[in-house]
């Protein structure tokens, strides 16, 4: 029996560990033998496939749009943030900056962004809900100051300016920060740190902390159009539940995504450092109204910047 897992760029790691755990208590629960394959991309690139045929039997993504899109096609549960407990989301993270080793350009918030000089590495919010995720915490960074939308689009506006290229995924935009050398600041999702140590060496990346950030919950679901045609629907739903397990939040801890099981946060508080966090409903509305406002086609991101 194996399960496919269509998953977000920079979670390789993360299931990886999580696998291995879940395959072991699969076994000892059940007696029987389980098997994991991961499938990773820019997020709505990876929903985008699902929803193309890709016979993944669940989703694992980073934002609550792409599992909405595959709702919407009728391909997961219309009501699948209740499946699942905390809205179906096991973990969130939220977007910070890495910066070259010892932080050259002295960048420390969200201002230092838009300064004459600094080139920013991001994913396109159109590929990838790292990038879309980045967007709303810029643009939410100006709102969380008292400022006004017309203020946060004109700061987004400068952000953008100063984007050499844009990346597909999460480790696309790694890969032109590390391996192409090209950029001063990346902004990423905070796990990135963690990833980028073991993949790059520790010491290549210093991980800023902005003064404000967005709570990126990381929702799941199970792909009912694949589990009725393999017959996996309880597997996959044990899978999903295993994210809620003490052992795979403690995993999720060790890679820096934030487990929603509190007393395990409470655990981690150096690797999570305090930042003030505000959701997407706060500035936003919701997910789905972000998507139409500032995503789609003719949208806000689309009137800020011009694909170079």
């Amino acid at each position: 029996m194996t399960l496919l897992n269509a998953s977000y760029d920079v979670s390789r790691e993360f299931y990886k560990d999580v696998n291995a755990a879940f395959i072991a208590s699969y076994k000892k629960t059940t007696g029987k033998d389980i098997k994991i394959d991961q499938s990773h991309g820019g997020s709505s690139a990876q929903a985008r496939a699902v929803n193309d045929g890709l016979d993944a039997d669940v989703v694992t993504m980073n934002t609550t749009t792409d599992v909405n899109f595959l709702a919407g096609t009728g391909i997961v549960a219309k009501d699948w943030a209740t499946r699942f407990p905390n809205n179906a989301a096991p973990t969130s993270s939220t977007m910070l900056f890495l910066t070259r080793n010892g932080n050259p350009k002295g960048i420390k918030d969200w201002d230092d962004l838009v300064k004459p000089g600094v080139q920013v590495i991001v994913v396109n919010p159109k590929t990838g809900g790292n990038g879309r995720m980045a967007y709303l915490a810029a643009w939410g960074s100006v709102r969380k100051k008292g400022g006004t939308d017309a203020q946060a689009a004109e700061f987004v506006g400068k952000l953008y300016k100063n984007v050499p290229v844009l990346a597909k995924g999460g480790r696309d935009a790694t890969t032109i920060f590390l391996q192409r050398n090209i950029g001063d600041v990346l902004i990423t999702f905070e796990s990135e740190v963690v990833s980028v140590d073991k993949e790059f060496g520790a010491g290549k990346v210093d991980a800023v902390h902005p003064s404000s950030s967005i709570v990126a919950e990381n929702p799941v679901a199970v792909v009912e159009r694949t589990v009725a045609k393999k017959g996996t629907a309880e597997q996959a739903k044990a899978y999903l539940n295993f994210l809620y397990s003490d052992a795979a939040q403690e995993i999720a801890a060790q890679h820096a995504i934030r487990p929603s099981n509190a007393a395990i946060l409470k655990k981690y508080a150096s690797t999570f450092k305090p930042i003030q966090l505000f959701t997407v409903d706060e500035f936003f509305g919701s997910f789905a109204e972000a998507q139409k406002v500032h995503f789609n086609d003719g949208g806000q991101f689309d009137k800020l910047y011009t694909v170079k």
